[in-house]
């Protein structure tokens, strides 16, 4: 998996950022931790999906992008509604894929 540039953290993970994502890399049993990704297919926008889902075998890691990581369903949806704030304080509209596409692209 890859990691977002300005990876976005819910307020309860801030300070443990780097050992989440450590224990992501190495495939440690997270039950409440909720990962905010781009998903594979074009016309959906990010996907919520918990951390223990990741952890199935053959699911596809490689190539995935990881934008958020939150402590909670509510918090990664709290996440979300940051994040389009954002999108849509910068450019207009609410096309979170295309603008985090085009950020990872400028760093």
């Amino acid at each position: 998996m890859k990691y977002y540039s300005n990876l976005y953290v819910s307020e309860r993970l801030k300070k443990k950022k780097d050992k989440v994502i450590a224990r992501l890399e190495r495939r440690k049993i997270q039950p409440d931790l909720h990962v905010i990704l781009l998903p594979e297919c074009d016309h959906n926008q990010l996907e919520i999906v918990n951390a223990m889902y990741l952890l199935q075998p053959g699911y596809p890691r490689e190539g995935r992008m990881v934008v958020g990581i939150a402590k909670g369903f509510e918090e990664a949806v709290e996440l979300v509604e940051e994040i389009s704030r954002e999108v849509y304080d910068a450019t207009g509209d609410l096309e979170l894929r295309n603008y985090i596409q085009a950020k990872e692209q400028e760093d």
